[in-house]
């Protein structure tokens, strides 16, 4: 494998000016500049990725910590953010928390350990990790879910007014005893979109929490029916979910919306192709990963700017499970 050394000698310029060509000085005479990459090209010279980020004391590597990599909802939001870090020349790591605050704990002590350039994380609830970051000179971004007990760049979307906009949507539709199925406590996004519906419910609230899975939609949508007075309508508060209320719902023979009527949070990639089709609340998943990547290529630039908060809409897409016919 070439060395700085064989590309110096082949440019007839000093290794010294080949490292400073290849760390962008702005110094040196264009005519070395010239030389040197194509020497480089010709030799095929690949500069020395560890040594380098010694020199620095930082990768060209983020951390980009997601709650659970089976949902979806992660993976347009992911590509938002690799698009971003590829332009400015990082590259991404993703790790995958598994909505486990331990876990979650284990990859943030890792990505400061390997001196990551910056984490991107929508948390799984952690304190303990979240207070990490927060102490750490390493440039934090947490998006879709706000980090517990921190100021921070953050990107979400109006959650509460977004699960607001759906109830109010069921109760126009006629629906009266309106249950929702929420996500962990503790979590932003459960307890924002849990505040949403019980701001807009007229009367008591039903509520029972899950775990943002699919068989946790599916139980609780299973004990909401088995109880003395079932709802004639539900608010899920993500999309997973979603999917296992309304197998619930499929499995027990129950008319949705006929008999019961729902609506949850995220969008279903295959919304429109099954029978009902579910109404749901989406959010621009594209654009928080490409909103966080930005914010952090800022935060690394100016590490003590005041940090900002961007919240996004999310918007009602009604369809037939919310529909009384």
């Amino acid at each position: 494998m070439p060395t700085i050394y064989d590309v110096a000698r082949e440019a007839g310029v000093s290794a010294a000016t080949v490292s400073r060509v290849l760390n962008g000085a702005q110094t040196v005479d264009p005519a070395m500049v010239a030389r040197v990459l194509t020497a480089v090209r010709e030799l095929g010279y690949r500069p020395n990725a560890v040594a380098r980020n010694l020199r620095r004391s930082r990768t060209t590597l983020w951390a980009v910590i997601i709650s659970d990599i089976g949902n979806p909802f992660f993976t347009a939001m992911v590509r938002g953010v690799e698009d971003v870090a590829q332009q400015e020349g990082y590259s991404v790591v993703l790790c995958n928390s598994d909505e486990d605050p331990a876990k979650e704990e284990t990859y943030v002590a890792a990505a400061l350990s390997e001196q990551m350039a910056g984490v991107i994380i929508s948390s799984s609830g952690s304190v303990k990790a979240a207070k990490t970051l927060i102490d750490s000179p390493v440039p934090v971004v947490a998006v879709d879910r706000e980090l517990p007990r921190g100021a921070v760049d953050t990107v979400v979307v109006d959650n509460e007014g977004g699960a607001r906009t759906a109830t109010e949507h069921l109760l126009a539709a006629g629906y009266r005893r309106i249950a929702c199925i929420a996500g962990p406590e503790g979590v932003s996004t459960a307890d924002l979109r849990l505040r949403g519906y019980t701001a807009a419910l007229p009367g008591d609230p039903v509520i029972v929490r899950a775990d943002f899975r699919e068989q946790g939609g599916y139980d609780a949508m299973a004990a909401l029916l088995s109880s003395p007075e079932p709802p004639d309508a539900v608010f899920v508060a993500n999309n997973l979910m979603t999917v296992g209320a309304l197998r619930c719902l499929t499995e027990r023979g129950v008319d949705v919306p006929g008999q019961v009527g729902l609506v949850g949070f995220d969008e279903i990639p295959w919304a429109d192709l099954v029978h009902p089709s579910p109404s749901t609340v989406t959010q621009p998943t594209y654009e928080l990963g490409r909103m966080a990547a930005r914010l952090l290529v800022d935060r690394i630039a100016a590490p003590a700017a005041k940090p900002a908060t961007i919240v996004l809409p999310a918007e009602l897409h009604p369809r037939q499970s919310s529909t009384r016919r």
